[in-house]
Formats: structure tokens, sequence, C-alpha cells
């Protein structure tokens, strides 16, 4: 199956030396760009199985068009928060620290994927992970290995929530979006409902070959 861009020619990073970003920005920019793609913080069996659970939660396609299509490194970022202690200034009092609520929560997944599967979570295949997964989020996985942290909200306050602001965070989500990503110190100006700023992405609206290829142009005029 084949997928057409929804912003052909659209690359926010051509923005990266223009008004729109400032010094600060593209740093910020710049760090998770050169995020290693690998464990720095947790070992080897939490790694794969945190490998595992971010290409359940949002899974990215290898190919497009038949074109190896970059990936977001999901699971880089929710580490390098780990590695940082990074907290959110807010948690649940259900929930221990972030660290812990990870570190539990990855050990206790390996241990009912062992024990419903007989194999770790990261061996396991898409469907069997997506079932286990879903059990978790209803609240139905109760081993000791939880140590009585509630599986349903480790899912909500922290897999969701950690894994879907990092794959949201990269500029590759962005360009399928269509986002300018922050635009500071330019600004965004025309906020009104189908208006935007020239600098803007543009949408491919129809499938035609002849929107498709409009677009691009003006997204790389735009740029």
């Amino acid at each position: 199956m084949t997928r057409t861009p929804t912003y052909p020619g659209y690359d926010v990073l051509a923005k990266r030396d223009t008004p729109s970003w400032d010094a600060p920005t593209r740093a910020v920019i710049a760090a998770r760009l050169n995020t290693p793609n690998q464990a720095r913080y947790l070992g080897p069996s939490q790694w794969q199985t945190l490998l595992a659970l971010c290409d359940t939660i949002v899974p990215q396609p290898g190919n497009v068009n038949g074109v190896h299509a970059p990936r977001v490194p999901v699971a880089a970022l929710v580490e390098g928060k780990l590695l940082d202690d990074r907290r959110d200034g807010f948690r649940d009092a259900r929930l221990p620290p972030l660290r812990a609520a990870w570190e539990t929560g990855l050990a206790a997944l390996d241990a009912e994927s062992v024990k419903a599967c007989g194999e770790p979570f990261a061996q396991l295949d898409d469907e069997r992970r997506r079932a286990l997964v879903a059990r978790m989020q209803r609240g139905e996985l109760r081993s000791r290995a939880w140590h009585g942290m509630p599986c349903d909200l480790f899912f909500a306050k922290r897999v969701l929530h950690d894994v879907s602001a990092a794959y949201w965070s990269h500029p590759l989500a962005w360009n399928a979006m269509g986002f300018g990503g922050p635009a500071n110190p330019r600004g965004y100006v025309r906020l009104y409902t189908n208006r935007r700023d020239p600098w803007e992405a543009v949408e491919a609206a129809d499938e035609s070959d002849a929107a498709r290829e409009a677009a691009r142009r003006e997204n790389e005029r735009a740029r």
C-alpha cells in the first residue's frame, strides 16, 4: 500500500535559519535530532521492551511509496527523559516518580508477557503485543511485579503521556502534520479558520497529481 504525503515537499527544518526560529529554538531541536538511538540509562532488556512498546503505541511505516521512510526515534526520546530524570512537575500520587514508574512498568510488562505467552514482550508478534497492551489499558494485569502500581494508570499517565509527547516533539512528526514548529520570534499571525501564514505548509487537498505537485511547489517557495 502506498501513501501520499499530506504536505508534499514540506520540510520544517528548512526554517532552521529563518526568522521563524531563534538560537534557543534551534538548540532544542538539534538536541532532539541528535538523540542517540540507543540505551543510555535503561538496561538491555528494558530497552528492548521499551522499543517494542513504543512501536506498539505509535507504529511507523518502514517504507513509503517503495522508499525507506525515516522514523522518529520515539524510544530514544523517552529514554532520554529518563536519563535526565526530566519530570513533569506533577504526577498522580498513586504512581512512583518518573524513573521508578518506568522501570517497574517495563519489568512488569515483561513478566506479564512471559506468564501469558512464554516469551518477553519484545519477542512477541504485533498481535500479541497489542493484546497485552490492551489488557494493561483495561487494568487487567495484576502480577506482583507491578509492586502495587495500577497498570492502567501507568498506561494512561506514563506510557501514553511520554510516548505520544516524544513522537510529536520531533520534526519528522511536524512534517507529517504540516506544523511549522515553534515560531519564535516570528510568531503565527493568521490564526483564523482556513487561514495560514505564507510560510506555513500547504495541504494537498485531493488525490490528483496536479494538486500534489502544486502543493509541493508552494511548500518549496514558502521556505
